[in-house]
């Protein structure tokens, strides 16, 4: 039998976590997670990885439910602990500043959101292969970025530059791809190029016929993006 704050319950408690945070019980979820954080910050060196896991884990919980100032402080003190205890290129510390962008993004603070996304991709271009997903991940949330501020040219390009990637790193019915098709006809959309618009949305939507369920809301978005696009032809 394990004493009350050993590092094993502290394993135990994240991972009863985790399966409630996929079940999408997140309240139950954040208690497991805050009982793994407890134990750790009894049992672990402050600046051990583990605690970063855990702060992580716990920020992602609360921006799932929109709390997304608690997500921030949680992001923000995972990523100090990483500064810490990994080294400066480390592919986790890309994850952190991901995350951190994320939060901003959907927060609306965009010049803050591209700040940590472009941190994010800086590390990823040393630490990741050159046609690794993550890099396609990181061009793509940048261009979403760039998209909601009407910087259309720089959106295009950075959509593009991820397209590029996964044609490259996944298989050709990829559901990514999809988005990357889907994303690059928005972009033409927005700028007024509808038959260009059409063209991606299509690809975009047939990836999505093949590779998701029939009931799928990204067919049903991809349909109403080609509807929205036909009536403005």
């Amino acid at each position: 039998m394990s004493p009350p704050n050993h590092s094993d319950l502290a394993s135990s408690y994240n991972n009863i976590g985790m399966v409630y945070d996929r079940m999408g019980e997140c309240s139950k979820a954040l208690t497991y997670y805050e009982k793994n954080l407890e134990i750790n910050l009894k049992v672990l060196p402050p600046n051990h990885p583990d605690l970063a896991g855990s702060y992580n884990n716990i920020g992602m919980v609360y921006y799932n439910v929109g709390e997304y100032s608690k997500a921030l402080s949680s992001y923000e003190q995972s990523l100090e602990i990483q500064k810490l205890a990994l080294p400066p290129n480390h592919p986790d510390l890309a994850g952190s500043y991901n995350n951190i962008g994320m939060v901003y993004y959907t927060m609306g603070e965009y010049s803050k959101a591209l700040s940590s996304y472009e941190r994010s991709f800086e590390i990823r271009k040393i630490a990741l292969p050159p046609n690794h997903s993550d890099l396609a991940s990181s061009y793509n949330n940048i261009g979403s970025v760039y998209d909601d501020m009407g910087e259309y040219s720089k959106a295009l390009s950075s959509f593009e530059r991820s397209l590029e990637i996964r044609k490259i790193a996944l298989p050709s019915n990829h559901p990514s791809l999809a988005s990357s098709y889907n994303n690059i006809g928005m972009v033409y959309s927005h700028m007024g190029e509808y038959s260009k618009a059409l063209s991606f949305l299509q690809k975009g939507l047939e990836i999505r016929l093949k590779s998701l369920p029939p009931n799928h809301p990204d067919i049903a978005q991809s349909k109403r993006n080609i509807e929205n696009v036909t009536k403005k032809m």
